[in-house]
């Protein structure tokens, strides 16, 4: 079975803290909604205390078009996604050059050359490293990318496949977007990128306290939801897409969806040690809690990402799972990965715990 060996991860140098967030908001979008304090609240009620952008607070109170932003992504995601790379490959005894096939997840900018090109010139990967960009999953994107690694993983014995998901949220943020939903991305989104290393060959952890293999994964897209989750395109940026309905369809869908994936593998959620769920908020997961019929202690670590980091789309999964696999894991837990995102889709990945 595929393994996963190590996590690593990076967050940009520029500290947010949730207040200085909300008072940013206030000037922005005071003028615009009349009732701001009221509207403000959404920065007390995301369990949010900190996030990373790519650029200091003064940068998003000018203008950027969007080739600007643009620019400021492939350099911020290179660097990021170069230094998640290496803390992931210090916890293991494999080297930049023995990676055979490199797949980096992200939405949040524009790169021809792709990400994974650049990133090879960036570190002095082997020239002749498999590579695969996958756009456009949004936050979704951790969970899918994880089961499209594990899949290369099965299908080339021995390849040690690397995972990179790499997001700048904070660049797709539009000055002159006054709608709500823009203010309440303003509560939400920050910058991050994670990498997992994957084999079902050689290569082990330096401090080695058990290791989740990948079992099982599954997709799922609800149809006629295309305008849940995503972005339209305007002249100065990404305009982000979100419905305020999607703790409801959590409550109403998900279940009916996850079950039947556990149960082709005898599991019930109950039967599960360890739970990695997308934190896209705090309402997210309370409807998970919810959906599920869980205590908020199965989701302690997702909870705690979400105050240290916020919502960084496809990467805030992998930061669960590395926060998580910091406690040793017991032989024969199960786990399950799971994370929403545009479609509307559901990614599930089904983890085994081996000594």
């Amino acid at each position: 079975m595929p393994r996963i060996i190590a996590v690593g991860t990076a967050v940009p140098p520029y500290e947010l803290r949730q207040i200085e967030a909300r008072q940013f908001a206030k000037r922005l979008f005071g003028e615009t909604f009349p009732g701001i304090e009221r509207l403000l609240k959404i920065f007390e009620n995301t369990a949010i205390a900190t996030r990373y952008v790519s650029k200091p607070l003064e940068w998003f109170e000018r203008d950027h078009s969007f080739q600007e932003k643009n620019e400021a992504y492939v350099e911020t995601a290179c660097r990021l996604g170069a230094e998640a790379i290496q803390r992931c490959l210090a916890q293991t005894d494999i080297a930049l050059d023995e990676i055979d096939h490199l797949l980096v997840v992200s939405t949040t900018g524009m790169a021809t050359p792709s990400l994974d090109a650049r990133l090879i010139n960036y570190l002095g990967l082997r020239n002749d490293v498999n590579r695969t960009p996958i756009w456009g999953l949004g936050c979704a994107g951790g969970a899918a990318g994880l089961a499209r690694a594990a899949a290369f993983a099965k299908a080339c014995p021995g390849d040690r496949v690397l995972l990179v998901a790499i997001e700048c949220c904070s660049l797709t943020f539009r000055r002159q977007d006054r709608s709500k939903s823009n203010l309440v991305a303003t509560s939400l989104f920050g910058d991050g990128a994670a990498a997992v290393l994957v084999t079902d060959g050689e290569g082990k952890a330096r401090s080695d306290g058990g290791h989740w293999e990948v079992t099982a994964a599954a997709s799922y897209c609800w149809p006629d939801s295309l305008d849940v989750m995503g972005w339209d395109f305007m002249d100065d940026g990404m305009k982000v897409i979100f419905s305020r309905d999607i703790p409801t369809l959590i409550k109403q869908e998900v279940k009916g969806v996850l079950e039947p994936f556990l149960a082709t593998h005898q599991l019930t959620v109950p039967r599960l040690d360890r739970l990695y769920m997308h934190p896209g908020g705090k309402k997210v997961l309370e409807a998970y809690e919810e959906a599920l019929g869980m205590s908020p202690d199965k989701l302690a670590s997702a909870y705690r990402v979400l105050k240290q980091y916020g919502n960084m789309s496809s990467a805030t999964v992998l930061f669960v799972l590395e926060q998580d696999m910091r406690q040793p894991l017991l032989p024969g837990e199960r786990g399950l990965l799971a994370a929403l995102g545009p479609g509307f889709s559901l990614e599930m990945v089904l983890l085994q715990a081996k000594g």
